[in-house]
């Protein structure tokens, strides 16, 4: 059977195009990843080939270079919103991905609140980063 998607030239070339945009930017570069980094179980039935932590993987080739910035949205705490997945809140998997990070030896320089509201649910998340 042929593999329609080749995951050691992906990690290479995605790394390699990486480090050059972090040098064309004096060395800092932002960097979203959509999707999951750790199991990404959807691109992997999509992309024959594709390993769930590929995107994680390549993450890791330049954790020399990385910081993590997590962000979750103020409404999403307040509504208590759930990942069906895992049956867990949002709040709670920042919590998970932080030691999920720093598990496989990733920097986590922070957490971004966005939309943010002064509202009970928030200020209780904000005291357990802290």
């Amino acid at each position: 059977m042929r593999i329609g998607f080749d995951n050691d030239k992906y990690l290479a070339m995605q790394s390699a195009h990486i480090r050059e945009r972090i040098a064309q930017f004096d060395n800092k570069l932002y960097l979203e990843f959509g999707g999951k980094l750790f199991d990404d179980y959807h691109a992997s039935r999509v992309l024959p080939g594709f390993q769930p932590d590929s995107k994680l993987q390549m993450l890791l080739q330049l954790k020399d270079q990385a910081e993590v910035v997590i962000v979750i949205s103020a409404e999403d705490i307040v509504a208590n919103k759930m990942r069906g997945d895992y049956g867990i809140t949002y709040d709670v998997d920042v919590l998970r991905l932080i030691d999920a990070f720093q598990g496989v030896g990733l920097f986590v320089g922070s957490v971004c609140v966005t939309k943010f509201t002064d509202a009970p649910e928030v200020t209780a998340f904000e005291q357990k980063l802290n």
